[in-house]
């Protein structure tokens, strides 16, 4: 009840069989483009987040070289202060990198992640709407075809499912 976009898409799917008299694979080819276009809207953010990691490194590289111009014009200084401005003008490459792949570039894989995992939740609805509506099965049958298609790490097992099922009772 918490995922507004399962709810959009289960009453969508519901509203759109009772209201017209769609073909069954006319249906699913309808929730599969549904499905692909919220994907590819969903890793908009991550896309994003990646150039900008992608983009850092150079930046970092830029800082660097302008610290080495900023260098260059003290070249009469003593090395000490020679060497805190190659310090510096090194900072600038070092967080480039650190913040590329040490921050931006996990964000942005984790909302890939987040994504994905949001993909396979709505195809589980999606297995199991269609088998129930196209394919006529039983609610029980279609609950079944649903739990088929959950990722193994968190899929219940028949006997979970059951007991479930009476408890429910």
């Amino acid at each position: 009840m918490k995922n507004h976009h399962a709810i959009t898409f289960i009453t969508d799917t519901l509203r759109t069989v009772m209201t017209t008299t769609i073909a069954p694979h006319e249906l699913e080819s309808l929730i599969d483009n549904e499905l692909e276009s919220h994907h590819e809207e969903a890793l908009v953010p991550s896309q994003m987040l990646s150039f900008v990691a992608d983009s850092l490194p150079g930046l970092g590289i830029v800082a660097a070289v302008l610290g080495v111009v900023i260098t260059m014009g003290k070249i009469n200084e003593p090395p000490a202060v020679l060497g805190h401005s190659v310090g510096a003008a090194l900072v600038g490459t070092f967080l480039g990198v650190l913040l590329c792949y040490g921050y931006v570039g996990p964000m942005s894989k984790n909302l890939a992640y987040i994504a994905a995992e949001d993909m396979q939740y709505l195809n589980v609805l999606k297995v199991a709407m269609l088998a129930f509506i196209g394919g006529g099965a039983a609610p029980k049958v279609a609950v079944e075809f649903g739990r088929r298609v959950i990722p193994a790490g968190v899929k219940p097992s028949f006997t979970e499912v059951e007991e479930s099922f009476r408890k429910k009772k």
